[in-house]
């Protein structure tokens, strides 16, 4: 250890008289001077060049990646249908059927409200069901909503009642809890609105009164006739089930698969246990086509039957020399039936008319005149293919 000590030491000395340290020349501190306005130059010169470039580089590249991403916007994007104008949206709304308003309404609150609109559903409700709907079935669907808002704010008394019972002894999240359903009643469609009766007929869980052509499957004893009933719709078969009101001691008559072309809307708006005022008996000319009531006995409601009026035993049926229509008699006739039929023909009191008739023959009520062709052409496509006795 002491021999390499020596030999360190003895090295060093060597090297540092054999090194001898000048002095630099005098363009060294130029050179100093040099190097440092150099640096202060590229300093400045970063912040007066470089920077700005550096600077607007970053504002293209950001520029760029902005104008990107609103390029991509405006091609991701795509026109709502909330977007057309007011009209345009409303000439939409009018092309689509009942199911595609349905669909449309359950998108957001704006379309449902456009989309339940009366307005539009009047349409469909008048090209459905405006042939059997009459003023009868209103009125029995404004006691429906009447009956339906009167439980539905009995149940909400008691609820509101049993909540706040129940609050006193539960934690309020759970009495809360029960809060969510009011957000679906605001959402709910108007329980007054065509919409929703439009759909509680389609349903078929709304009865409502009408009339039927030849009721029980055309039953011989009533042919060409119409009768009122309460009518249940079916949409699996588009066809009806209808129900009579009793007659005299029977029960109530069920019929099913009535087709739409045998109902129609009650004419009169006349309970079919009341005689219908005659306001055209002085109108009546030969050749004239008639419905009048009939019933079987007191007991029973009356219905509608066809007849056609007809000349009397001393008129030969001259149009030029007849005088019917100055009598006080008005003949009826019921040309379904063979001739000599007691159901064939019928006299009523032009002047005085009332309730006619007998236990026997059954008793003639209110007579209304047909004026138009439909009502007329549809009698005759519902007669019979064989003569009645």
């Amino acid at each position: 250890m002491l021999f390499l000590l020596i030999t360190c030491f003895t090295f060093i000395t060597f090297l540092y008289k054999s090194l001898s340290l000048k002095p630099l020349p005098l363009w060294s501190s130029e050179v100093r001077l040099l190097s440092f306005w150099f640096w202060k130059d590229f300093l400045i010169l970063k912040k007066g060049f470089l920077q700005p470039c550096i600077t607007s580089k970053m504002m293209s590249l950001r520029r760029k990646s902005f104008t990107s991403r609103v390029e991509n916007v405006e091609a991701n994007s795509e026109m709502s249908v909330l977007d057309l104008p007011e009209l345009a949206l409303e000439c939409i709304l009018e092309k689509l059927p009942p199911e595609g308003l349905c669909s449309m309404a359950s998108v957001c609150n704006s379309l449902r409200e456009k989309c339940t609109s009366d307005y539009l559903w009047e349409r469909h409700m008048k090209e459905k069901w405006g042939r059997v709907i009459g003023p009868a079935a209103y009125r029995e669907w404004q006691w429906h909503i009447a009956s339906r808002n009167d439980s539905s704010f009995f149940n909400q008394a008691k609820q509101r009642g049993l909540m706040t019972y129940l609050s006193q002894f539960w934690p309020i999240s759970l009495v809360r809890s029960n809060s969510s359903n009011s957000f679906k009643k605001k959402h709910s469609t108007p329980v007054d609105s065509v919409m929703s009766w439009y759909l509680a007929l389609e349903s078929g869980k709304f009865w409502f009164p009408a009339q039927v052509y030849n009721r029980e499957n055309g039953h011989v004893g009533f042919m060409l006739s119409c009768y009122d009933a309460e009518l249940s719709y079916d949409p699996r078969t588009d066809t009806f089930q209808a129900r009579y009101p009793p007659h005299g001691r029977r029960a109530i008559a069920i019929e099913t698969g009535v087709t739409w072309d045998r109902l129609r809307a009650p004419p009169l708006d006349t309970s079919p246990h009341d005689l219908c005022i005659s306001d055209c008996l002085t109108e009546l000319f030969p050749g004239d086509h008639i419905e009048i009531q009939w019933r079987r006995n007191k007991e029973f409601p009356y219905g509608w039957w066809y007849g056609v009026v007809g000349h009397s035993e001393t008129c030969d049926g001259n149009k030029y020399y007849c005088r019917c229509h100055d009598s006080d008699i008005v003949v009826l006739e019921f040309n379904q039936y063979t001739t000599g039929s007691r159901w064939r023909t019928t006299n009523i009191d032009r002047k005085d008319h009332r309730e006619e008739g007998n236990e026997a023959d059954g008793f003639y009520g209110g007579i209304r005149k047909l004026q138009r062709i439909e009502e007329i052409s549809m009698w005759g496509r519902l007669w019979p293919s064989d003569v009645l006795e």
